[in-house]
Parts: C-alpha cells; sequence; structure tokens
C-alpha cells in the first residue's frame, strides 16, 4: 500500500543515501537507470540532485521532458537495480525487456518502478552550466510516496535485535558499494540529547 508523503519530509525518503532508478519518458519513450550519487538538497520546497553522465539515454529523456522520478529499490530488487544500471536502453525498453511493471505517477509522466519502497516525482530545475560540466542535475520534488510497510509515521521502518521484523527485510534500500554488490541499510541507534542528562 502506497501512502503520500508531505513534501517537507520528502528529503527523509533519501537521506540515508540509497541507490536510487531513474526513470523518464519523452516523446513515445521510456527508460529507467540505476544511480548511487543522488541526494535531498532542501525541505521546502523539497529539492534533489542526482548525476547523469552524458552518455544516458535517461539524462536525454531528462532533458526533453524535464522531469523524472527518483524510485528508491529494495532488497528483493537488487538483480533488477543491477541489471538496469549496467545496460543502455536507448536501443532497448528495459521495462519490456525484463519484465519490469510501472505505474502512472500522481504530477509527472515519468513511470513509476511496482516494487519499490519510495518514489519522489521531480521537476527539473534547469543549470546548464553544472548539466554540462558536471553532470549534476537538480529538481524540486513534486509528488513523494512510500510504502507503508517501510515507511511510516515520517521514518523507516526497519527494526534489528528483538524488534526485528523478518517480513520488513525485504523492503530494506539498497547502497551501491562497487561491481553489483549492495549493502543493506541495518540497525537504527536512537540518539538523545547530552543536554537532556544534566
Amino acid at each position: 500500500m502506497r501512502q503520500d508523503v508531505p513534501l517537507p519530509q520528502a528529503y527523509r525518503l533519501m537521506n540515508h543515501g540509497p541507490t536510487v532508478l531513474v526513470s523518464a519518458a519523452h516523446g513515445g519513450r521510456r527508460n529507467l537507470m540505476a544511480a548511487a550519487w543522488a541526494m535531498p538538497l532542501d525541505f521546502d520546497p523539497p529539492k534533489v540532485a542526482v548525476v547523469l553522465d552524458k552518455s544516458t539515454f535517461t539524462r536525454r529523456l531528462i532533458e526533453g521532458s524535464g522531469e523524472f522520478a527518483l524510485n528508491l529499490p529494495c532488497r528483493a530488487q537488487a538483480d533488477m537495480a543491477y541489471t538496469v544500471g549496467s545496460c543502455g536502453g536507448e536501443a532497448l525498453d528495459k521495462f519490456e525487456a525484463f519484465g519490469i511493471g510501472s505505474f502512472a505517477g500522481q504530477a509527472t509522466q515519468a513511470p513509476l518502478i511496482e516494487g519499490c519502497v519510495a518514489w519522489l516525482e521531480c521537476r527539473l530545475l534547469p543549470q546548464p552550466a553544472l548539466q554540462a560540466q558536471h553532470d549534476l542535475f537538480l529538481a524540486e520534488v513534486v509528488a513523494a510516496q512510500a510504502d507503508a510497510r517501510a515507511y511510516a509515521h515520517g521514518r523507516w521502518q526497519f527494526r534489528d535485535g528483538p524488534d526485528a521484523d523478518p517480513a520488513l527485510d525485504a523492503l530494506r534500500t539498497l547502497h551501491h558499494i562497487a561491481g553489483g554488490r549492495f549493502f543493506l541499510c541495518g540497525e537504527q541507534v536512537q540518539a538523545h540529547s547530552m543536554g537532556d542528562k544534566t
């Protein structure tokens, strides 16, 4: 079950540095690619940054449409994330070739990927110099949703130790290391202000 995430809290979906699948559509074509270099930039309005190499077909679709989506894949999608990040999409419809389901977003035409645990729909904030020189794309998040099993009440629901829920294990986000290897988000530690101890 998907739930809307208040836009000023959209940064929380990416604050822990997960791998994202960048999806876009333009001119009757669609594509998705994996990206490890994506991050939140601002709270309200929420903004994100993502690095998209000049050689990617997804980048051309984004430049044409002015919009894209960041989809957060989970442990159950590790093979798919590695596969779509390892092949080009200009001569291949990755959705059809690899049986990847998608659904329509709320605010953009970018396809949202089924099975992910969060989705951020984004409108490009054109910065031609940054895009050309550093492959850095900035965007405003215009809609955000999350899988209520994995993200609820403004935070990720994963727990380890005696509070662990084995059913949530397959929904842990992926964090790319290199060469098709990922680690998963892990143990949470609750910090307390040192001022509270006086």
